[in-house]
């Protein structure tokens, strides 16, 4: 079982404030990926005394230390998921910016052989794709 985001946290060393650990709670509970905005949101719903900046700072905090990573899904927003969550990659629905995690063993295979054909081992990749639903017929 992967460590909480605030053991993480702790185990870099980085101070935990109390609305620090609201903040990695509410990320931690995320199953989406949030903006900072979206963050502060329900991090304010929490404890009222958190400010945007806390977030914001948090936030940067918590990537540099490799806790949370930042994504950019072309429509002018950072997001964030937790570093360490299980791999897999994204659709991007380009109409409502809805964020589809999925995985895919043809996909994860085809990349291997791809490297491996290049002379090539993979040690990562990121795969994000960006569509709007398919009309209907």
């Amino acid at each position: 079982m992967r460590k909480t985001i605030i053991a993480r946290c702790e185990a870099k060393g980085l101070r935990m404030t109390g609305q620090r650990r609201v903040i990695a709670q509410v990320l931690q509970d995320s199953d989406d990926h949030p903006d900072v905005e979206e963050l502060y949101t329900r991090a304010s719903a929490m404890d009222a005394g958190i400010s945007i900046a806390t977030v914001y700072r948090t936030v940067k905090l918590f990537e540099e230390a490799g806790i949370l990573e930042r994504l950019e899904f072309g429509d002018g927003r950072a997001r964030y998921e937790d570093a360490e969550r299980e791999h897999h990659d994204h659709l991007i629905d380009m109409n409502t910016g809805e964020v589809i995690e999925f995985c895919d063993p043809e996909i994860e295979e085809l990349q291997e052989r791809i490297a491996r054909k290049l002379g090539y081992e993979l040690r990562g990749h990121k795969l994000e794709l960006y569509g709007v639903p398919a009309k209907k017929a």
